[in-house]
């Protein structure tokens, strides 16, 4: 991990010890059967979650949503289950259902439970102002799946 590439030109980030932000990382390195982010920073790699609320703005919701969009959404559920699966031992999986509109759900399940369910809303426009709020809001998914699993873990294991 370098902290010489930064993020938006800011200062060198510390964040990436956030166990959620490693494992997004996990996710692109493991969905990366060519290898072409072998030699990616983990800063660097997390780079395309971050948009401010002003590219925001300049985002056109017309048309499809791109598929780098898409992916970075199914690699932020993916590392969700990962964390979830991690630390309740229970097999998650994720669904992003969306329609060219940018509208739909992202679900994470183990078995017949639900443990994560979040609609879609401009999916065009998906990031998060900063790896603070990358790190907060997938730990908070994390944390509500958790609870869920050790709530009804006999239905988790269908």
């Amino acid at each position: 991990m370098s902290f010489t590439n930064n993020v938006n030109g800011t200062r060198p980030t510390e964040t990436i010890n956030s166990p959620f932000l490693k494992a997004i990382v996990q996710q692109f390195r493991g969905q990366d059967s060519y290898g072409t982010y072998r030699s990616w920073s983990d800063d660097l790699l997390l780079k395309p979650f971050i948009v401010s609320k002003q590219k925001k703005r300049e985002i056109s919701i017309e048309g499809e949503v791109d598929l780098m969009t898409q992916a970075r959404i199914m690699t932020f559920y993916r590392a969700v289950a990962a964390c979830i699966e991690k630390e309740t031992g229970l097999l998650s999986q994720v669904v992003v259902d969306l329609s060219h509109e940018g509208f739909g759900w992202a679900l994470v399940f183990s078995g017949r439970l639900l443990l994560v369910a979040k609609s879609l809303r401009d999916a065009h426009r998906f990031g998060f102002d900063s790896l603070e709020k990358l790190a907060e809001e997938g730990e908070k998914f994390v944390q509500t799946g958790v609870s869920l699993a050790q709530r009804f873990p006999e239905v988790g294991k269908i």
